[in-house]
């Protein structure tokens, strides 16, 4: 076990490589020449909404196909399953009463332990004491409640302003890309204006909710149809070990030997899933290996040095398992989402708009007496 735990000690020494790094070249299951869905987003801050594509669509261009959250939130939820749950503490949070009761994982929260669901539950308290004391250099405590938080980042930005940054990174994207459009046309089972069955639409108002509810045709025309990857497809993923080797629990060197190596292990587990990154994403979007382009894994060092890294997702559990068991993982917990906590957080979230405002106003209101300077 000893030896098992001493493994990869050298990646966490000062003069340990800086990163590991996995590159792999993907494709749509059609082929290379196959049409794949990309992410698509809201409109806001100048960006028309739809695909993210950098550079001209008739020159060299690059389309997010899914972004490092989406890829968090996709993997980070591997650790409730029965093969990894021991590794890290599950922590639930039920919400709601009789029938209309749910149980929330705080791995599927979107803000990890920053989020609300379970800043308003019975560990608002040790979840607000864990931060405090990271901000002290202590990560041992967050660690305890919810270590993938240290894995995948956290930000406690409604409250102690806590951050952590990601030490696994993953994002896909697709490379000189064509964009295509498809249309469609909705055909309703009967003709019920012609036939009789409806009453004719009055006016556009009447018209609109017959095509909401499948009454009348409604065309579809030149919405997203997709992209074709002419540049090829791509997984650019990150274990920030420079990272990692900044987490301590305080002053005390054997805790922090031991914190380092569970979160190694943890975040070992999540970069070297075999599914995690890669698979099906979305409608139109099922993505696999290319099986004629080589797959990197290295290890890259600060002198820019990259060298093969050879681990492998079975001895990456193993070694998980091993750190977790000298780590002592916290214990497994139910909590309940507490709605009076989450009027005194709404509450409290007014009171300090409202502070600021007045600082604001007054801060205005002085530099409009201030006399006019020669």
């Amino acid at each position: 076990m000893s030896d098992l735990l001493t493994t990869y000690d050298a990646w966490l020494s000062d003069d340990g490589p800086a990163a590991l790094v996995i590159r792999e070249h993907l494709m749509p299951v059609e082929g290379r020449d196959g049409v794949l869905f990309p992410a698509t987003f809201a409109a806001g801050d100048n960006f028309a909404g739809g695909y993210n594509i950098d550079g001209a669509m008739e020159a060299e261009n690059i389309c997010l196909i899914d972004t490092v959250g989406s890829q968090a939130n996709r993997i980070e939820p591997i650790f409730a399953n029965p093969k990894y749950a021991a590794l890290v503490p599950q922590v639930v949070v039920t919400a709601g009463e009789g029938a209309n009761k749910k149980e929330y994982r705080l791995l599927e929260a979107g803000h990890r332990a920053g989020d609300a669901l379970v800043r308003c539950s019975a560990l608002q308290q040790e979840l607000q004491t864990a931060f405090k004391e990271l901000l002290k250099g202590n990560a041992e405590p967050l660690a305890k409640i919810a270590p993938t938080s240290l894995v995948f980042g956290v930000w406690d930005s409604r409250d102690t302003q806590a951050k952590l940054p990601r030490l696994v990174t993953s994002a896909i994207r697709a490379f000189n890309v064509r964009k295509l459009t498809r249309s469609a046309q909705f055909v309703p089972a009967a003709s019920y204006v012609e036939e009789g069955l409806l009453d004719e639409p009055p006016d556009k108002g009447a018209k609109d909710r017959y095509a909401e509810r499948g009454f009348i045709h409604v065309p579809a025309s030149a919405s997203h149809g997709g992209v074709i990857a002419n540049g090829g497809v791509r997984r650019d993923a990150t274990l920030s070990l420079a990272a990692l080797r900044l987490l301590k629990a305080g002053n005390d060197q054997g805790k922090t030997q031991a914190l380092e190596r569970y979160i190694l292990g943890l975040a070992l587990t999540a970069f070297t899933h075999p599914s995690a990154f890669v698979g099906y994403l979305r409608q139109g979007c099922n993505l696999v290996l290319d099986p004629e382009k080589p797959r990197e894994f290295v290890k890259v060092y600060p002198d820019g040095r990259r060298e093969p890294a050879d681990v492998s997702h079975g001895s990456a559990v193993e070694y998980a398992q091993a750190a977790a068991k000298a780590f002592n993982v916290g214990r497994n917990r139910t909590v309940a989402f507490d709605k009076e906590r989450a009027k005194q957080d709404v509450a409290g979230d007014d009171d300090k708009k409202k502070r600021r405002g007045k600082k604001t106003g007054a801060g205005e209101a002085q530099t409009a007496n201030e006399a006019p300077t020669s």
